[in-house]
């Protein structure tokens, strides 16, 4: 294989869209997020150019001031807790629907605020009732 060709086409695509490769600003990072959307329309035809792009978004917003306080509270969720809620939202249940696995609506308003921790049992109880791993509830440590 002549790599000439191949060099040359990369040098020109990356200088037409450097941020594919990594995001220097918030233009740039608008730019990615536009060419992103339309890549997925056609998500296998893409896939190895997506998979180079969401490394880059995902690196911005890893780094980028902009995202820092978010970053800090996604970082500060509680495992269980974010399970917790995204099982509510899928379901769409009320901290009263979960009485059964989890005690009283104010222990659950406890767990989601972060004031109570979900004990052993709860998760137990909730991996039955939705069919899942109690794993989903624990950090991979």
């Amino acid at each position: 294989m002549r790599f000439s060709n191949l060099k040359q086409k990369a040098v020109d695509f990356f200088s037409e869209a450097r941020f594919v490769g990594r995001i220097h600003n918030e233009a740039e990072y608008e730019q990615a997020l536009e060419l992103m959307d339309e890549l997925i329309e056609d998500y296998d035809k893409y896939l190895p150019l997506i998979e180079v792009l969401s490394a880059s978004i995902e690196k911005w917003e890893d780094e980028s001031e902009q995202f820092s306080d978010f970053n800090e509270r996604i970082e500060r969720l509680d495992d269980g807790v974010a399970i917790l809620r995204t099982i509510m939202d899928q379901y769409q249940l009320k901290a009263d629907d979960l009485k059964n696995e989890l005690g009283s609506k104010s222990l659950v308003s406890m767990i989601l605020n972060g004031s109570r921790n979900l004990t052993r049992d709860h998760i137990q109880a909730l991996s039955q009732r939705f069919k899942i791993s109690p794993s989903v509830f624990f950090n991979g440590t």
